[in-house]
This record gives structure tokens, sequence and C-alpha cells, in this order.
């Protein structure tokens, strides 16, 4: 028999390495600072709107995986946490394509206004 009580649970903690907090706290401020560049170069359009969401999203996954400890979490909860989000996105998508398809056919069949 071992000496070790059944109600006595050997507990260990994972701790992440100091070096892995810095290099996501460099990443985001070379992200933020790629963001601020778009806006001081002058770029514009669709080119400066998808450049600054795409740094948005980047540094938002960055913040959800190492800082909230998703990286290291269950599928069933990541898929519980990301899925709506992601599925409210696709809604919105399918509402704005058919929205483009009413404005279109509403100026087709009764013109522009006055």
């Amino acid at each position: 028999m071992t000496d070790t009580p059944a109600h006595t649970a050997v507990t260990e903690h994972q701790q992440h390495p100091i070096s892995l907090y810095l290099l996501v706290w460099g990443l985001l401020f070379v992200l933020s600072a790629c963001s601020y560049l778009v806006d001081y170069v002058g770029l514009q359009g669709y080119l400066r709107w998808s450049l600054i969401l795409l740094f948005m999203m980047l540094k938002a996954g960055l913040i959800v995986a190492v800082f909230m400890h998703m990286a290291w979490e269950r599928l069933a909860l990541i898929y519980a946490i990301l899925l709506p989000p992601l599925l409210v996105l696709v809604f919105v998508a399918l509402m704005v394509s058919e929205s483009h398809y009413v404005l279109f056919s509403r100026l087709a069949f009764f013109g522009a206004a006055p």
C-alpha cells in the first residue's frame, strides 16, 4: 500500500515563462505601431480599413490566446466562446449582402428619388 491518502490529490500548476508574456507585449507594441503607421503614411480607402482591421484582429487574437489563456483551454471551451461571435459575423455579412440587393432592386424598379 502507499502512504498517500486517497483524498489527497497532487496538483500541478503550469507556469508560463515570463519571456512569453514579454514577447506578446512586444508583438502588441509592433502591431499598434503598424496600425498608427497606416494613418501616418496616409493610406486611404479599403486598403486603410483592411490594414487597420487586420492589425486589430491580430492584437485581439494575441490577447485572447495568451492573456486570457485560451491557447491552453480545451477545444470545447474555445468553440463555446469563439464560435458564437463568428456566426454573428457571418449573419451580419449575409444581411449586408441582402441590403445591397434590396437597395439595387428599389433603385431599378422605383428609380432614384428626385
